[in-house]
């Protein structure tokens, strides 16, 4: 798929939104300032996710749910906002505006058809898989944990994976199938586009081991 995308990229990469996740920032900030500081305008219950609702005809929520911030304190807001524009600005300067256009609705169309399937969604796992995806392309990435501890972004993207696999675990020993969903379809964007970068890995850490390996037994003759 990556082949065909830079391909596409190549001949197509014009196209696409420029500096996408800073609209999408700018959007988040202004849905938080309204709610802080206009608290009888919750906008977000105007915008979340609901399949019921869409089909009633408030069609506008089949985007507006990319928009509802993550937090409502004003200090984690600023850290969350510039961290998405961090990964989102990387990720467009590694691959282009067009590829990064394609992964982030790729992940948004992924959302809406599993929001579809389950009643409900939210932006949680399309901002996680474009964390994990940041993480791929930019593993010794440092930044400061709760704004002191440093650390690189792959021991995040790490600890984040193991939450995910046990969540997962969780809800199907719990027999809750639409979480279930909702957390495969998701992530189905990340792996869509990185597993054959993890295939190349794995191929070549099979053949160093293989050649150490010889290389030892011969060392010893």
């Amino acid at each position: 798929m990556n082949k065909l995308l830079d391909r596409l990229s190549y001949k197509y990469r014009r196209w696409g939104i420029p500096n996408l996740m800073l609209y999408i920032v700018i959007a988040m900030a202004g849905v938080f300032v309204v709610e802080l500081f206009v608290p009888e305008m919750p906008l977000s219950i105007y915008l979340y996710f609901s399949r019921d609702l869409i089909l009633d005809g408030q069609w506008w929520r089949i985007i507006t749910w990319i928009f509802i911030p993550d937090t409502n304190s004003p200090i984690w807001i600023i850290f969350s906002l510039y961290f998405y524009y961090l990964m989102g600005s990387g990720l467009e300067g590694q691959w282009g505006k067009f590829k990064f256009n394609v992964y982030f609705f790729t992940g948004v169309l992924l959302t809406i058809i599993g929001g579809f399937i389950t009643g409900s969604t939210s932006n949680t796992f399309l901002y996680y898989s474009m964390f994990f995806g940041f993480a791929v392309l930019y593993p010794n990435f440092q930044i400061l944990l709760f704004f002191f501890i440093p650390i690189k972004i792959k021991w995040l993207a790490l600890v984040d994976l193991v939450f995910f696999i046990i969540m997962l675990v969780l809800n199907i020993v719990m027999g809750q199938w639409s979480a279930v969903a909702a957390i495969i379809i998701s992530m189905l964007n990340f792996i869509l586009f990185f597993y054959e970068d993890f295939w190349k890995f794995f191929k070549n850490q099979k053949y160093y081991l293989k050649h150490r390996q010889t290389y030892k037994n011969n060392r010893y003759r």
